[in-house]
């Protein structure tokens, strides 16, 4: 009797032990036809178009593994490793990189929050819940160049718990190099840090952000689109199906830009603005509507996109997509749809191809795809 009861309280503790761990596999695909036009030819000296398959432009293809196991007193350690990858043909994110978006391991605690450790999405993708198409291919971070993309490593970021609502959000970036601002060899990006503070009740949520990502060689703000800071507030409205949204973004350099090559101009600062809205018509349908403007100064000009599309949930995992935007120049700026570097389009002498459409002119896509969510 007495190995019997202490099997069964073996038995018994560890299916409790087994319950305070876990690890989780999830994921995203996403893949579909894109059309545009207005893209420059190989000597950038005129326009054409094309047909493609793409992944990614609802959302990034990911996948990852994330885990939790209870220390006991409300204490937990966590991690996350999260990776990008192409549906189209299978290759990463970035290459040589298997976890290039997330890869982190901390400790949580319900009253005092979450403190982790290594790669993150950088701040600035907090922009994502104010942005009526979440920063997909054909949004905010079109006329920003990417920069709301950046991901930050060697990072020690804090979430708080929230307070009658209010929650904060901290990063810092160390550049792991003997120049603090800058980073190693090679890096993607030099010091990075930033402060997002939000405000959430059943009408309405706020949110302001201030961050700064440091040129990886230089350790200067010396780029709006690559190394700034950038000051960030915006506010989304619920109103039963509807859900309104609006946005400023400011990035600013501390001056001494040197002109990029093959670039016309050598903008240091950038002003983007956003509005629109999503309509919910049914629980499987909806549909969205959005404008967004940038303007950058010393002759960088202005663009606008103007932009519909939606989704249809065809279960709880997996939906259809569809983004109809057209992108719109002043005569001195080049902002094309996806989010290209900065330059002129068209085949540079090291064999990469930038589609910046031609100084002033426009450019207009047509996306479809599905995604599908594990």
């Amino acid at each position: 009797m007495k190995r019997t009861l202490l099997a069964a309280a073996l038995m018994t503790a560890g299916a409790v032990a087994h319950a305070q761990s876990s690890v989780t596999l999830y994921g995203r695909l996403d893949a579909g036809i894109e059309y545009m036009n207005g893209i420059p030819n190989n000597a950038g000296t005129g326009s054409s178009s094309r047909w493609r398959q793409e992944s990614g432009d609802w959302g990034t293809s990911l996948w990852g593994l994330k885990g939790v196991e209870d220390l006991g007193g409300g204490n937990k350690a966590v991690f996350q490793l999260e990776g990008a990858f192409s549906t189209a043909n299978g290759s990463l994110g970035l290459a040589g990189s298997l976890f290039d978006r997330i890869a982190n391991v901390g400790l949580a605690n319900d009253m005092f929050g979450t403190l982790l450790l290594g790669r993150q999405l950088q701040i600035a993708n907090g922009d994502w819940d104010f942005d009526p198409f979440g920063q997909s291919n054909w949004s905010s971070a079109s006329l920003v160049r990417g920069r709301n993309w950046e991901h930050t490593s060697n990072n020690i970021s804090y979430q708080s718990p929230k307070f009658d609502g209010f929650d904060m959000y901290g990063q810092y970036g160390l550049g792991n190099s003997t120049n603090f601002n800058a980073g190693a060899a090679g890096a993607a990006t030099g010091r990075t840090d930033g402060l997002q503070l939000t405000y959430t009740n059943s009408l309405f949520q706020v949110r302001g952000i201030y961050d700064e990502i440091r040129d990886p060689i230089t350790g200067q703000l010396d780029n709006p689109f690559t190394a700034s800071r950038e000051y960030f507030v915006g506010g989304n409205l619920f109103l039963g199906q509807f859900k309104v949204q609006a946005a400023y973004t400011a990035e600013r350099t501390s001056g001494g830009v040197t002109t990029p090559v093959g670039s016309p101009t050598a903008p240091t600062t950038a002003d983007l603005e956003w509005g629109g809205v999503t309509w919910q018509a049914t629980p499987a349908a909806a549909l969205i509507a959005a404008v967004y403007h940038v303007n950058a100064n010393n002759g960088g000009g202005n663009a606008n996109i103007y932009t519909i599309g939606g989704s249809y949930n065809l279960s709880k995992r997996t939906l259809l997509d569809i983004q109809i935007a057209t992108a719109r120049n002043s005569k001195t700026a080049n902002f094309g749809l996806d989010a290209n570097n900065e330059g002129a389009g068209g085949l540079s002498s090291n064999g990469s191809f930038n589609e910046n459409p031609l100084q002033g002119h426009s450019q207009t896509g047509v996306y479809a795809g599905i995604q599908h969510s594990f």
